[in-house]
């Protein structure tokens, strides 16, 4: 690559300032990394602000245009007043983007973030271009993970108390961190902003009353399915009837665990860039 070209890459890797939209009755923190191409709209797990998806965003091809953005009552967002369910926050994430002057994007879920994702892509036929799904299911009617592990999940101690989280990553999240969770834990403490209880209270619902599974036949758009093979959380199986129902997708399937996206980056960033690039089919 010639310097020209070196200070290309550069130039459009380099995130804006976070800001804070206000739209559809929420304010959202909004981290944007302009680029070339279609924008890849990043939607995160429960109770995790947008610094934990670092080593994910940092691995992809750095002209590859980033949004991510804090749920209501995560990191830097304000907590909802009310209740939500995904087809009002998928509304809010519209509006978002429009705020942004984006047109079509393509958008990666990644567990309770897949969630927002398939909704966002069911509500956005012709905008939505491809879709990726990660460590993700169909939401109350799914195959569930264990419930010990689940139980684990009904507080948002982990993403306070780093020493906690590393000494439960294995047991939660699988694959790589079964070894030593400390990389969970450091990861973590990068999460500066703090969400509060009522928010991640308010997304347990959102993800409690919510399912897909009806609606994945009528999601037309290409989709990725990337699932981990020791995934407590989320089950392979859920992976599989995801790819049996959805009209185009493809199943990646990994050795790891739940949060690989970030663990892993380097392994599984590449195979998500192959896909958002590819030819249309």
């Amino acid at each position: 690559m010639s310097d020209d070209e070196n200070r290309l890459t550069h130039d459009v890797a380099e995130e804006l300032p976070d800001t804070l939209i206000a739209t559809g009755g929420q304010r959202l923190r909004v981290r944007y990394r302009p680029g070339v191409g279609v924008p890849l709209v990043v939607c995160n797990g429960i109770g995790a602000s947008l610094e934990v998806l670092d080593p994910f965003v940092a691995a992809l091809d750095p002209r590859r245009p980033v949004i991510r953005f804090d749920a209501p009552g995560t990191g830097d967002s304000p907590t909802s007043k009310l209740p939500y369910g995904f087809p009002y926050l998928a509304w809010v994430v519209g509006r978002m983007l429009d705020e942004l002057d984006v047109g079509v994007f393509d958008v990666l879920g990644l567990s309770w973030g897949g969630a927002l994702a398939q909704q966002l892509a069911f509500q956005n036929p012709l905008r939505c271009r491809r879709l990726v799904l990660v460590s993700t299911g169909t939401g109350a009617i799914m195959v569930p993970g264990n419930p010990l592990v689940l139980s684990k999940m009904v507080t948002p101690r982990r993403f306070r108390d780093p020493e906690y989280a590393a000494s439960i990553a294995g047991e939660l999240y699988g694959g790589s961190v079964r070894e030593d969770g400390r990389d969970v834990g450091e990861l973590f403490i990068k999460q500066l902003h703090r969400g509060s209880k009522r928010g991640y209270l308010h997304q347990l619902m959102a993800g409690a009353v919510w399912t897909s599974i009806f609606a994945l036949p009528a999601i037309r758009q290409q989709t990725l399915i990337v699932a981990g093979e020791d995934d407590p959380i989320v089950p392979m199986i859920n992976a599989r009837i995801m790819d049996a129902l959805l009209p185009h997708a493809t199943l990646h399937r990994h050795d790891g665990g739940h949060v690989d996206l970030v663990t892993r980056a380097d392994l599984l960033a590449p195979v998500i860039d192959e896909f958002l690039d590819a030819p249309r089919t």
